[in-house]
């Protein structure tokens, strides 16, 4: 039987620890059989998990005989990393087994050099932070989970449910993550390329070197920008301006650019009737096939979709 375990260490997010041994508990396949085995293994035989403190019934050398593995998010991403506990993901990695992590449990598989030169997605608020810490790997704040093989990453909170059925169905098939969907009154999975629906991040604090330019680029989405555009705006080279916006953004100026446009795209469709050309034209694309094409990419649907359903009823 597949066995998926869960790692619990100190400062771990319940809602996250819960959520594959939820999942993955209730998935049953024709006939009745279950289709996981669920373990809970925790760094040390005691787990203090906030609200609650947890005892473990199996310990890290259970990582060894897992087929996927999960970590959970956790709440201090100060707190250093096991030593242990990255020994044992990258020996199992190694032996073939698939590693996922939830939420901010980006930042334990990142500390394995595991997502190095790979895609991952983390929670939104700590995407930054990560793309920092770890600049090898792409990191794409707006998804709701990232499949890259053997590495899979998702989101915060729901997200986490949608990355694990999507396990199961590429396990089992869309048949069986159907039922399993249903078992636990959930939605069917979503896409991982869909967005994270963050319409308005805010900007870089005050005081970030940034700041200003950030400013000036939101409230210049219609304009024909260019990166020498915005260095010239900076009063930066194009090559200080690109390092910048990886520190402090986690991408480059042009994706940056890019992903504002959808994301004012994305308010415009929601609170206006205004076709999808004119909602191009306000955003800074040059017609509604380039809207369509980025709000592909990014969000996961297409404008009209996305319109559907999320614009506000008349009042």
């Amino acid at each position: 039987m597949h066995v998926v375990a869960v790692v619990a260490l100190d400062g771990v997010v319940p809602f996250d620890l819960s959520t594959p041994c939820d999942v993955f508990g209730r998935v049953r396949l024709p006939g009745g059989r279950a289709g996981y085995q669920v373990r809970v293994c925790g760094v040390t035989p005691e787990v203090n998990a906030g609200a609650f403190d947890l005892r473990t019934r199996w310990g890290l050398d259970e990582l060894a005989r897992a087929d996927t593995i999960f970590l959970p998010g956790i709440t201090d991403l100060a707190a250093p990393v096991p030593a242990d506990l990255l020994h044992v993901v990258r020996a199992a990695a190694a032996a073939g087994a698939r590693i996922a992590s939830i939420c901010t449990g980006a930042f334990l598989l990142a500390a394995t050099g595991l997502l190095d030169g790979l895609r991952a997605t983390t929670h939104w608020r700590a995407a930054g932070e990560l793309a920092r810490r770890h600049p090898a790997i792409e990191v794409d704040p707006d998804v709701l989970y990232v499949d890259a093989g053997q590495f899979l990453t998702s989101a915060g909170a729901a997200a986490g449910l949608d990355l694990c059925l999507h396990i199961v169905r590429r396990d089992y098939g869309s048949a069986v993550a159907a039922d399993t969907a249903r078992i636990s009154v959930m939605p069917l999975e979503r896409d991982g390329g869909q967005a994270q629906f963050i319409l308005h991040p805010p900007p870089a604090p005050e005081g970030s070197s940034l700041e200003p330019l950030l400013r000036w680029l939101e409230e210049s989405l219609h304009e024909p920008l260019t990166l020498e555009a915005m260095a010239r705006r900076a009063a930066l080279s194009v090559r200080t301006l690109s390092r910048r916006f990886r520190e402090q953004t986690g991408t480059t100026p042009l994706q940056w650019l890019l992903r504002a446009r959808v994301r004012r795209a994305q308010h415009l469709l929601e609170i206006t009737g205004q076709p999808v050309d004119s909602i191009a034209a306000k955003v800074g694309f040059g017609s509604a096939t380039a809207l369509r094409e980025h709000f592909q990419r990014f969000v996961g649907t297409s404008p009209q979709a996305y319109r559907r359903a999320f614009r506000a009823p008349p009042g």
